[in-house]
């Protein structure tokens, strides 16, 4: 079983592919803020192809869950919402709670000696206590152990359904201020719980680092709901 996921970004070679991881990152980024009108022709000018290559772009958007479709609307970014986080946080924790169970199981030591490297990695960026940003993909400790699992449903689920939409909360409400060092530091004893061969402990651990995370992104999405309404 392959991953589009995985195939993909090892093979990005066509415009239409190009593109697509752009305008993805631009998402996620914040770069295109959530709830933003796509405009087909506006894009296509702004990465220079065709409307016909935006226009698949934004079809696998919304297979990512980062783009919806209205009646007489059209293309939007998907708004972050404290509802939209509590329902994908919900199963973010099941799933990917399973995952390291199961990474504390499949593993090699190789791949948990390669996971303990990436978060020395990540020491001297945390130690700042600014901010914990994690590209997409290999560097990203959630991405290897989802791979880590071994278990080809579940990465499927987790890296072709929800995990842009994750990283889109993570990346522009979850990844500064006091949350970086706790979040460390959970990342750590999860890992620990791996090497450990402790499967239950691994789940519970993750888990509860993901209901933390949401605890923390709700927090920042009222205030903000607080502070617009205040403006009006």
């Amino acid at each position: 079983m392959t991953f589009l996921f995985e195939q993909t970004e090892e093979h990005a070679i066509t415009s239409a592919d190009k593109t697509f991881f752009q305008l993805r990152k631009d998402i996620v980024e914040g770069v295109i803020a959530p709830s933003a009108k796509l405009s087909e022709a506006e894009l296509s000018t702004k990465y220079a192809v065709s409307r016909a290559v935006v226009r698949e772009a934004i079809n696998r958007l919304a297979s990512c869950h980062l783009v919806e479709r209205k009646a007489n609307v059209g293309a939007r970014v998907v708004s972050l919402t404290r509802e939209g986080l509590i329902e994908l946080y919900q199963v973010r924790e099941s799933l990917e709670g399973m995952a390291a169970r199961l990474a504390a199981k499949n593993m090699t030591e190789i791949e948990i000696s390669d996971l303990n490297g990436l978060l020395k990695t990540h020491f001297d960026e945390v130690r700042s206590g600014e901010s914990y940003y994690q590209e997409a993909g290999d560097v990203d400790f959630h991405y290897r152990i989802i791979l880590g699992s071994k278990n080809h449903h579940l990465i499927n689920l987790l890296l072709n359904g929800i995990y842009h939409l994750v990283r889109m909360y993570r990346v522009q409400l979850g990844m500064s201020g006091p949350r970086v060092t706790t979040a460390f530091d959970e990342h750590k004893h999860i890992v620990q719980a791996i090497a450990n061969r402790d499967e239950e402990l691994a789940e519970m651990l993750m888990r509860r680092h993901i209901l933390y995370s949401k605890n923390n992104i709700q927090s920042k999405l009222e205030k903000q709901q607080g502070e617009k309404n205040e403006c009006r």
